[in-house]
């Protein structure tokens, strides 16, 4: 019993979060979106999470031109660190760190705020007055995942690309002109799908779990905190794996 009783919930709370997954679903094939509450949530969202990810995204360039320069001026390549920074930001980093940093941020405020109202009845209050709870909750912040971690991942390449640029110019002494040339030349279209298509799993990922457990919170505030705090280790988790799985998937068809 020690063994099967965790399966088994864990098996029945998969059951349960897919058929919440395809009341949303449902909800957005149908048009049932109230498009008020996804704008709100798009500013809310993004507002919040704004300034964490342009600060790691600029200590991220700058780190890893830092360390590529030590490197590549070992092989007397170190006109490379444009490339380098770059193409790491754009294909991989990027996506993720962003990802992260926003299930940290947002996705734990999406937790926090439906558990709160589902362990207050409030929930249950919407029903009673003949409002889809899923419909007015749920739906719009999934769908403002959707648009607003697509536009940090934009945000945070620019600004990643920034810092390594600021680093590449100061201390590697890279010409200015040069370092924006072989960024520009560098990144192709190949480069930037295959780390943008992931944002978008990555982000109904996000918001189908961090709503999903704070939709169905219970035990009170200490109640609230502990499905808080797993909705954001389910997030991590979820987008370091299926990081590795897409990753895997994408470059076997676009691998140049």
């Amino acid at each position: 019993m020690f063994i099967v009783t965790p399966i088994r919930n864990s098996v029945a709370s998969l059951g349960r979060g897919t058929v919440f997954l395809g009341e949303v679903a449902v909800c957005v094939l149908k048009g049932r979106v109230r498009w008020g509450e996804v704008f709100k949530q798009v500013f809310e969202q993004g507002v919040r999470s704004l300034v964490i990810v342009m600060l790691a995204s600029f200590a991220s360039g700058a780190v890893l031109a830092l360390q590529g320069r030590v490197m590549m001026e070992r092989f007397g390549a170190k006109e490379f660190i444009a490339q380098l920074v770059a193409l790491s930001l754009v294909r991989e980093l990027s996506p993720v760190f962003t990802a992260l940093v926003f299930s940290g941020k947002s996705g734990a405020g999406m937790a926090a705020e439906l558990g709160t109202m589902s362990v207050n009845s409030q929930i249950m209050a919407t029903r009673t007055m003949g409002v889809n709870p899923v419909e007015f909750l749920v739906v719009p912040r999934v769908l403002a995942c959707l648009i607003v971690l697509p536009i940090l991942v934009v945000v945070s390449e620019l600004v990643g690309i920034l810092g390594g640029y600021a680093i590449g110019v100061s201390e590697a002494n890279i010409p200015s002109v040069y370092y924006v040339n072989q960024t520009i030349q560098c990144v192709g279209f190949v480069d930037f799908f295959t780390g943008f298509v992931k944002v978008f799993f990555f982000a109904l990922l996000i918001g189908w779990t961090c709503c999903y457990k704070g939709f169905f919170a219970s035990g009170g505030s200490m109640g609230v905190g502990r499905y808080t705090t797993e909705a954001v280790a389910m997030c991590y988790v979820g987008v370091i794996v299926s990081n590795t799985v897409l990753t895997k998937i994408i470059l076997t068809f676009w691998g140049n």
